[in-house]
């Protein structure tokens, strides 16, 4: 079997997809994206397209290193991305081809079903409160909140208590059955995610994701010291070696890779092994669409030291699939059942895709403090 085409679609609200086709008429499914430069990963495929079509996609871990160490340059958002959804894909035709989930390839399921957590918002404690209600109606059993944008390096008490009243309000609404982590973003500094934190501690947050940028590991490790809370992090690293220092370090207690930029779905299952030789668990970024859904339930489902599962509860339940595949996720009691179907389990409405087209041209949102300078999103 022979790789003979590699076709992208820019898709509504800011998604890239990709279709890796063979000459067996079998074709897999990635999504390599870098939110706000899709075209610029677009053209890092095609750049790696030339040498992928006539290649067998079954050797996916000698394509893997080819792509990644083939140049002087290694590693970083666009090659990494690019890559991933390239390997999404190759994994999608190989469970085809083999007929069995990605999941029995690597070792066979640990779990009959995921468990999710959605993101919850509010302007006032009072919306977070009611808002954090409707999730627990709907079957969740963990929640994600946001610290809110902008926070400036030395924020005022003012602003640590508006941010506590949220946690504390959630807290009395739904008791403690109801696991809350906190979102800080890496758009607060060390400085005050230390403050937040100990306001935090006494409503038990399940973890708090990135407290600080993840260019400086030794900035988190002095966070985690300083609190008993879990942290998280990780949508911003990449590849294994992105992972090894805060793992030595012992700077986070729950890894989150991003399928869609660590590498992809092998690369996220070796982060997971390292992450279980220092008691660590994994929980997989997931901010985007099916296709990146559908890679990580099958990261989910065979790796011991899994923990929960993003959902980000986008309009429509697009990221569940609803008009995007021919048969979308369903979330039952705050749980999606372990995919059952041929690599990564899911059939793309290709006329949907066409139908949902956008040039590829989303941007990240900016922000700005009072006196007009940036803040970090």
């Amino acid at each position: 079997m022979k790789i003979t085409d590699m076709k992208l679609f820019h898709v509504k609200p800011r998604w890239l997809f990709l279709k890796i086709e063979t000459d067996e008429g079998i074709c897999g499914w990635g999504e390599p994206i870098v939110e706000g430069r899709a075209l610029t990963v677009a053209a890092a495929v095609e750049e790696l397209k030339r040498y992928l079509v006539g290649e067998d996609p079954l050797r996916i871990e000698h394509h893997w290193q080819v792509m990644y160490r083939g140049t002087f340059y290694r590693g970083g958002p666009v090659l990494v991305s690019a890559i991933s959804g390239i390997e999404q894909a190759l994994w999608d035709i190989k469970g085809k081809y083999y007929n069995m989930p990605v999941y029995e390839m690597l070792g066979g399921k640990c779990r009959d079903r995921i468990r999710m957590y959605s993101h919850c918002g509010g302007a006032t404690p009072e919306e977070m409160a009611a808002n954090a209600v409707r999730k627990t109606e709907a079957g969740f059993n963990a929640i994600k909140i946001g610290v809110d944008a902008p926070v400036h390096n030395v924020d005022t008490l003012r602003f640590v208590e508006g941010q506590t009243a949220k946690l504390a309000a959630i807290r009395e609404a739904v008791g403690s059955g109801l696991d809350v982590a906190i979102d800080f973003h890496g758009r607060v500094s060390p400085a005050m995610s230390i403050r937040l934190a100990q306001a935090f501690e006494p409503y038990y947050p399940m973890f708090i994701e990135e407290p600080a940028l993840p260019e400086n590991v030794d900035t988190l490790v002095r966070i985690a010291q300083s609190t008993t809370i879990p942290i998280a992090s990780g949508e911003r690293l990449f590849t294994r070696w992105g992972f090894r220092e805060a793992l030595e370090k012992q700077a986070i207690a729950i890894v989150q890779p991003d399928l869609c930029h660590a590498g992809g779905i092998f690369e996220a299952r070796k982060i997971a092994a390292m992450a279980e030789v220092y008691y660590g668990s994994i929980a997989p970024h997931n901010p985007l669409g099916p296709i990146s859904l559908a890679s990580c339930l099958q990261l989910d489902a065979c790796t011991p030291n899994f923990l929960i599962q993003e959902h980000p509860s986008m309009a429509e339940r697009w990221d569940l699939g609803e008009g995007y595949l021919n048969q979308a996720f369903k979330i039952q009691d705050g749980y999606i059942a372990v995919p059952e179907g041929p690599g990564l389990g899911i059939e793309i409405n290709e006329e949907a895709l066409l139908e949902r087209a956008y040039p590829g041209d989303w941007d990240t949102p900016r922000l700005y403090y009072a006196d007009g300078s940036f803040a970090e999103w």
